[in-house]
C-alpha cells in the first residue's frame, strides 16, 4: 500500500506546485484553474499523511530506513503549509477583479506561495530519493 500512496504524492505535489506557480504569476490562470489546483493540493495533504502512516506500518515489518523516515515525517507538514498558503492566496485572489492589479501584499503572498511550492517539490524529491535508496541500494550493491 505504501508504494501506491507514495507514488500518488510524488505526482500530485509537483503538479499542484506547478499549478500554484502558474496561479501566482498569471491571474487569469488563477481564476480559471484555481479550484482544481487547490483540490489537488488538498488531496496531496491527505495522501502525504496516509503515506506516512503506511510507511510506519511497512517499517515495522521490514525495518526502519532512518534517513527516509526522518524526511518523510516532515512531508505532511510541508504539504499542509503549502496547501494553507495556496488556499489563502486563491481565496484572496479570486476576489480581485480581472481589470485590476494585485495589491503588493497579495504579490508578497504569491512570492511566499512560489517558495513553498518549490520547497514542497524539492522535499518530495528528497523523500522519494531516500526511499528509493533504502529499497534498492542494497540489492544493487549485491549484483556488482
Amino acid at each position: 500500500m505504501h508504494a501506491l500512496v507514495v507514488h500518488s504524492v510524488v505526482v500530485l505535489i509537483p503538479l499542484s506546485a506547478l499549478g500554484a506557480i502558474l496561479m501566482a504569476c498569471w491571474p487569469r490562470f488563477s481564476r480559471r484553474f484555481g479550484p482544481l489546483v487547490v483540490l489537488i493540493a488538498c488531496v496531496s495533504v491527505g495522501l502525504s499523511v496516509l503515506s506516512e502512516e503506511t510507511g510506519e506500518r511497512l517499517a515495522a515489518r521490514v525495518g526502519l530506513p532512518q534517513a527516509h523516515s526522518e524526511l518523510g515525517a516532515k512531508m505532511p507538514l510541508i504539504a499542509l503549509a503549502f496547501f494553507a498558503v495556496l488556499l489563502a492566496f486563491w481565496l484572496v485572489d479570486r476576489g480581485i477583479p480581472g481589470n485590476r492589479f494585485r495589491p503588493i501584499w497579495v504579490r508578497l503572498l504569491a512570492a511566499l506561495l512560489i517558495g513553498l511550492a518549490v520547497l514542497a517539490t524539492i522535499w518530495v524529491i528528497r523523500v522519494g530519493h531516500s526511499g528509493a535508496e533504502a529499497t534498492w541500494l542494497f540489492k544493487i550493491a549485491q549484483t556488482n
